[in-house]
């Protein structure tokens, strides 16, 4: 079957249909949710709500661009609502000329897992702006517009979790050495 037949079928409600397309994306869809949830129960529940969402909206995807794309803005959306639901908040800060790079160590020694587990102990305002802008590619002003901040909050949320993303990255590497 298609994408497009696929589509269409769950365009129609077809319940064979929503299956298959829950199967085939509901794990690269897990992973974005693990990014903004708190443990797995929590992305369980984002992952439910986003693609309850899909179905219910699939309708109005145009066939234009990725299909998967449309589903994981659904899916990151449905967890950003899911996090608000939460209140989360954001502090000003005026702390935005320190980019700082990660070291070496980070590129040679560190895996995905083990990256994603360190941005999962993130704050939840810096994991979710950091997700947003490092992994998911908004701008600030997108990202200020999705969760109703500054668009300098943003940019300071993600120098906080640079910042602090290097700091848990040189612990592991005194541990290592």
């Amino acid at each position: 079957m298609t994408e497009y037949e696929l589509i269409k079928g769950c365009i129609r409600q077809d319940a064979k249909c929503q299956r298959l397309l829950f199967e085939q994306m509901s794990r690269k869809m897990m992973s974005v949710c693990l990014r903004y949830a708190n443990d797995a129960m929590e992305a369980e529940d984002m992952l439910q709500d986003g693609f309850i969402r899909v179905f219910n909206n699939i309708h109005q995807f145009k066939f234009e661009g990725s299909f998967e794309g449309w589903v994981r803005r659904v899916v990151v959306n449905c967890a950003l609502k899911h996090l608000q639901k939460k209140r989360i908040h954001f502090l000003e800060v005026s702390d935005t000329n320190n980019h700082l790079k990660m070291e070496s160590y980070a590129f040679s020694n560190l895996g995905e897992d083990e990256l994603m587990k360190l941005i999962g102990r993130l704050p939840d305002g810096y994991r979710i702006v950091f997700n947003l802008n490092i992994i998911e590619g908004y701008t600030h002003e997108e990202i200020a517009q999705m969760l109703n901040i500054q668009a300098s909050t943003s940019r300071s949320q993600l120098v906080k979790a640079r910042k602090m993303l290097q700091h848990q990255i040189l612990e592991l590497q005194k541990i290592a050495v």
